[in-house]
């Protein structure tokens, strides 16, 4: 025979625990000092510049 469980108390649990998750991104995301936040951000422009410049052909208007 299966436990007996509450639906409200797990519910509540469930949204504890996303509620959570989402703290932890949130602070990773936050918690960084600006230097690495710039460091981060002039990286991923490096690395768009570099793909874009190994195009064989130029996009065309449609196209991003």
């Amino acid at each position: 025979m299966a436990d007996i469980i509450n639906l409200r108390m797990a519910r509540k649990a469930r949204a504890r625990e996303e509620q959570a998750a989402g703290a932890a991104a949130s602070r990773a995301r936050h918690g960084q000092p600006k230097a690495l936040r710039e460091a981060a951000k002039l990286e991923a422009e490096r690395l768009t510049r570099q793909v874009e410049g190994a195009r064989r052909e130029p996009p065309t208007e449609g196209e991003s």
